[in-house]
């Protein structure tokens, strides 16, 4: 399937779920090893249930993310603190799923890796197609600062998708994707548990949306 779909030009990324119930280690490694033969990017969703070594294996092969990190090692801390490859924290679906295990994201910052936030939306363990609604949890849980947390969904966000020279942050150059919020201070985004509060919506320049 992967060189089929590689030739077509379906697919940037391939992505493996390396964990108890998904795919072991070793047919994570076979599956990355062809799409990336077939000239395709690599991400995992590892260490949500078991640390089987995704992590390291993420990290290993220069993957752009690895997702979940629930159940992290220390040995996997180390190994994203001292990579490129982006800690992609996703706390609705811990929510969703009734799981008191979140990830370290304290560890993971304090190590040096690269962290982003995101909602996870997906019909079996995480049905919230809003990023707002994971803020807050992640926000709680995470123990990450506002800043932290504003750089996670955005800029660190577009890195891990091999878009920050496009999108993620206000800068010259850049896609003026701006949403406005109405709110008085930075915390209150992660703070107000509910309502959006979304004043303006900008797309490539563009007002698609105003309170």
């Amino acid at each position: 399937m992967i060189p089929a779909v590689a030739a077509a030009g379906l697919a940037e990324y391939a992505d493996v779920f390396c964990d108890r119930g998904a795919f072991d280690l070793a047919e994570t490694r076979a599956v990355l090893a062809a799409a990336r033969d077939a000239g395709l990017k690599l991400r995992l969703h590892a260490d949500e249930f078991d640390a089987l070594g995704g992590t390291e294996l993420a990290v290993e092969l220069g993957a752009a993310s690895v997702d979940h990190l629930a159940v992290v090692t220390d040995a996997g801390i180390r190994a994203l603190g001292s990579s490129d490859t982006v800690a992609v924290l996703l706390p609705g679906t811990t929510v969703f799923l009734g799981s008191s295990r979140f990830a370290p994201a304290r560890a993971l910052i304090e190590a040096g890796a690269l962290v982003a936030v995101a909602s996870d939306h997906n019909p079996g363990s995480c049905h919230a197609a809003s990023l707002r609604a994971v803020l807050t949890p992640a926000a709680t849980y995470f123990k990450m600062t506002p800043a932290e947390m504003l750089h996670a969904v955005t800029v660190n966000a577009a890195y891990s998708l091999g878009r920050a020279d496009r999108i993620g942050s206000l800068e010259p150059g850049k896609a003026a994707d701006v949403a406005v919020f109405d709110v008085g201070d930075i915390s209150e985004m992660f703070y107000d548990w509910g309502p959006t509060r979304a004043w303006a919506t900008v797309v490539g320049g563009v007002a698609v949306h105003r309170d």
